[in-house]
């Protein structure tokens, strides 16, 4: 299944990702920035429902000067009492979270358009690319402006040696699959129960899109594999 995820990827595909029943126990679409379109973005919209963030790979996140949210907070939370007071300390599912800035791209109109979050993301991919080369911060405000409508997630120095969540594993989907770690994701949510989607509506989705659904063992074994081994060199 590793093997149609990563082809799918690289094809502009959709891919279903599951971290795991010890988790978040949820399932979120994911598909490499460069390549969304304003119609992939109405389906994750409509189809999956959550909220749609970018994960951004450590390299590029560096290269960018993406800070951790909670580090902001924490930096302004001697002026603004509030953000003391809401520091996110009883997550019941990790010790932290992944979410950094948001963000539109500065040829934008409200920035919450499909048309105008496609253009976001697909520059985020775009500059990523270079930001996984080299310094971008400059580039980067340059071609977006925030407070904006695309979350962006930073994932872990060490990806999955470190933390487990969709946003390190979809990064590691996507550097496995050789196309820029910088990927779109949204959570897949079930409007009858109010809650998130099962594995059920998850294959079903996965049939409608005609793509794969893959757990986040299997990617987390397979990259283990593809560190130890080398065939990131």
């Amino acid at each position: 299944m590793i093997d149609e995820a990563i082809k799918a990827l690289r094809r502009g595909k959709f891919v279903l990702l599951h971290d795991s029943e010890k988790r978040e126990n949820e399932i979120d679409l994911v598909i490499v920035c460069e390549r969304v379109t304003a119609r992939r973005v109405a389906e994750m919209r409509t189809l999956a429902g959550g909220l749609i963030c970018v994960s951004v790979h450590p390299v590029a996140a560096r290269n960018l000067g993406l800070p951790y949210m909670t580090e902001i907070y924490r930096e302004a939370g001697d002026k603004f009492r509030v953000l003391e007071a809401t520091r996110p300390d009883d997550i019941p599912y990790d010790e932290r979270s992944a979410f950094s800035i948001t963000v539109n791209h500065r040829k934008t109109f409200t920035g919450v358009t499909d048309r105008d979050r496609a253009m976001t993301i697909r520059e985020l991919g775009r500059i990523g690319r270079k930001a996984m080369r080299r310094e971008a911060v400059e580039e980067f405000g340059r071609s977006f402006r925030s407070p904006g409508h695309v979350h962006l997630l930073r994932a872990a120095d060490g990806l999955l040696k470190e933390r487990r969540g969709h946003t390190e594993l979809s990064v590691a989907l996507a550097e496995m699959a050789g196309v820029t770690p910088l990927v779109a994701i949204c959570e897949v949510l079930d409007g009858g129960t109010g809650r998130a989607a099962d594995l059920r509506k998850a294959r079903r989705l996965a049939e409608l899109l005609n793509t794969t659904l893959i757990s986040g063992k299997e990617v987390a074994d397979f990259w283990r594999g593809w560190v130890e081994e080398g065939w990131n060199s």
